[in-house]
């Protein structure tokens, strides 16, 4: 995410949200289409002093989990991609039984 903040806000900049009332923000397509939600979809607002990044609240919950998650199948004895999916499709078997 910090990446983000090292881009100019020129080159980022997309078109204006509007604010209706009770605090709903309205957002042009183009920036729904570039964050892949639709009616009803979660965003994440992220601060970073007076800057907020939208994202896709689903994506934000992925990396979040990716970042958590790093390291831990080494951590457990997985030596390979190979490994761990071996290990699902054997937790996967034991459950149909």
């Amino acid at each position: 995410m910090s990446e983000m903040f090292s881009e100019t806000v020129e080159s980022q900049l997309v078109g204006d949200a509007r604010v209706l009332q009770q605090g709903l923000v309205s957002f042009p397509e183009e920036v729904l289409a570039r964050l892949g939600v639709s009616d009803g979809a979660r965003l994440k607002l992220v601060c970073k002093g007076d800057r907020v990044v939208v994202m896709n609240a689903a994506v934000y919950a992925m990396e979040k989990l990716q970042d958590r998650m790093e390291g831990e199948a080494e951590r457990v004895g997985f030596g390979s991609v190979e490994d761990a999916d071996a290990f699902i499709k054997e937790i996967r078997t034991e459950r149909i039984r």
